[in-house]
C-alpha cells in the first residue's frame, strides 16, 4: 500500500473528530505563525500535512491572504474545502507527497508542519524533505515543525514514527542553515481520551 493509500484509508475511515491527531483549535500553531510578525496579508504560509487541520481557519481570520494547503490525501483536503464553504477559493489546494511534489522556489515565507516529519523514518526521506525546505523557503523565511516528543508514542496511525528533543530536530535541519528561536511542548489529548508529548521548534532560515 502507497502512503497516499494508507492516508486516504485513515481520513476515510473515520471521523475527522475521531483521529488521534485532531485539535478544535490550533491555538499553538497560530501563536506560532503571528508571533512571526510578519504582515498577515502579504505573508505566504504553507501549512504542510494540513487534512482537515482547522489551523487554516484561524489563518484565514487573521486576515492571512496567501494560505497554501499541501497534504498527501485529497479526502483530508476536501473536508476543510466543504468546511470553508466560499472562502476555500481563497486557498492553495496541493496534493502530493511533500517529499517530491514540485512547489515553488522561494515560494513561502512560512513553513508550518505538525505531524508530518516525524512519519519520515528512513534517512533519504528527511534528506528530501529538509531539501524542499531549503529550495522553497526564502531566505529569512521561518520554520514551525512539530513532532513527537521524547515521551511520545512509537507508533502513529500503525505506522512507526520517530521522535526528537527540540535540539535533535533542529540538527535535522542544520545549525548553520536555521537559527532555533524558540521551542515548546504540548500535551495533546487525542479523542480516545490519551495523552501524546509533541515538541514544537520554531526556527529562522538564514538570509
Amino acid at each position: 500500500m502507497s502512503n497516499a493509500e494508507h492516508w486516504e484509508g485513515v481520513y476515510r475511515g473515520k471521523p475527522v473528530e475521531q483521529v488521534s491527531w485532531f485539535q478544535p483549535r490550533a491555538d499553538i500553531s497560530l501563536g506560532l505563525i503571528r508571533g512571526t510578525g510578519l504582515p498577515a496579508d502579504t505573508a505566504r504560509v504553507i501549512d504542510v500535512g494540513a487534512g482537515a487541520s482547522v489551523l487554516v481557519d484561524g489563518l484565514l481570520d487573521a486576515g492571512y491572504r496567501h494560505v497554501t494547503l499541501l497534504d498527501i490525501a485529497e479526502s483530508a483536503l476536501a473536508m476543510s474545502r466543504a468546511r470553508l464553504g466560499e472562502r476555500a477559493a481563497q486557498v492553495d489546494w496541493r496534493v502530493g507527497d511533500v517529499t517530491t511534489l514540485d512547489l515553488p522556489a522561494a515560494g513561502y515565507d512560512i513553513w508550518h508542519d505538525r505531524a508530518v516529519f516525524h512519519f519520515l523514518t528512513h534517512e533519504e526521506d528527511r534528506k528530501r524533505y529538509v531539501e524542499q525546505v531549503w529550495r522553497t523557503l526564502r531566505p529569512g523565511g521561518f520554520v514551525i515543525v512539530a513532532t513527537f516528543g521524547p515521551n511520545g508514542p512509537l507508533q502513529c496511525s500503525n505506522l512507526d514514527v520517530c521522535r526528537y528533543t527540540p535540539e535533535a530536530l533542529h540538527d535535522e535541519f542544520g545549525a548553520a542553515e536555521y537559527t532555533l528561536i524558540s521551542h515548546q511542548s504540548e500535551t495533546h489529548a487525542t479523542p480516545a481520551g490519551k495523552t501524546q508529548e509533541f515538541v514544537y521548534c520554531y526556527c529562522r532560515r538564514a538570509a
